[in-house]
């Protein structure tokens, strides 16, 4: 969840890192920090109207749940005649 995180993980070898509820600008600066050595994933706060900046940050992967614990939901259900 911050820098000084990332940069720890990085110390003791981390290869892939989350990188959880960070701003645009230190998801940028987190990129300039790493310099290739893990892969970076980008979490919270993702939606479809912020998915394209976050991607402009050079993160590796984005993952994000608001696509299904936000979804809306359709009640449906199935009655058997017998």
């Amino acid at each position: 969840e911050t820098l000084e995180q990332m940069e720890e993980a990085l110390e003791h070898g981390a290869r892939i890192i989350l990188l959880d509820n960070m701003s645009l600008d230190d998801l940028r600066l987190a990129v300039a920090l790493n310099k290739g050595r893990a892969v970076l994933e980008a979490s919270g706060g993702v939606t479809l109207d912020s998915v394209k900046a976050i991607a402009q940050t050079g993160v590796d992967v984005i993952s994000s749940g608001s696509i299904t614990h936000s979804a809306p939901c359709l009640d449906l259900g199935l009655d058997f005649l017998i």
